[in-house]
């Protein structure tokens, strides 16, 4: 059993200025469980496509039930391969994630397109898709009930990011997005203070 995700947004920005802002989503203050980000494959493509692999490490914590699945000194770092396609020509950035690890625990797969709206000047159309499973026996709906709460609060934290670093690109040009992501982090800091596989296609 799989548990699966799916939602679509509007995102009131050009495709180009998504594009250009999706690759300086981080550091961010909504993403601080992004750890490392490096590139380890790149190429363009005879018809001008943009093919990267990136491999990201993130940290999340568990909660008290799930300790009892990691066993003692078992890393609790995830390490996530991130393969991306830009195609110019039909303005369109389509993402595919997974983890590498911890993988009998909870595998997480997601999919994202990124598609400039045609019939709406200005506004690029966000479709993002996951599918949760656990190889925990006994377990694995709980485990994926969980991953699937966790991956909706980080999907929500990804779009603010992703918000932040388009108002970083257009300046003084958006003020209500800058003043909101700026609300919104001050929020996260508060809040924070101590108290199947995919390839290219």
């Amino acid at each position: 059993m799989v548990k699966y995700f799916c939602s679509k947004v509007d995102i009131n920005s050009t495709w180009e200025q998504v594009a250009s802002a999706f690759w300086q989503r981080y550091p961010n203050p909504f993403s601080t469980h992004v750890l490392t980000e490096d590139v380890v494959y790149r190429e363009v493509t005879a018809d001008n496509r943009l093919l990267s692999r990136r491999l990201l490490m993130k940290t999340n914590r568990l909660p008290r039930w799930a300790e009892r699945f990691f066993p003692s000194g078992m890393s609790r770092s995830v390490y996530i391969i991130e393969d991306s396609i830009v195609d110019p020509v039909n303005r369109s950035l389509t993402t595919y994630t997974w983890n590498l690890n911890h993988t009998t625990l909870m595998s997480v797969e997601e999919r994202c397109v990124f598609q400039d709206a045609e019939d709406q000047p200005a506004t690029t159309r966000l479709k993002r898709e996951a599918w949760i499973s656990s190889g925990i026996y006994g377990f694995s709906r709980p485990i994926q009930e969980f991953g699937l709460a966790r991956f909706k609060s980080n999907q929500a934290k990804a779009m603010r990011g992703l918000e932040f670093a388009l108002s970083n690109l257009q300046g003084p040009t958006s003020p209500r997005l800058l003043r909101d992501s700026v609300k919104d982090a001050a929020k996260t800091l508060r809040a924070s203070a101590p108290q199947k596989p995919a390839q290219f296609v």
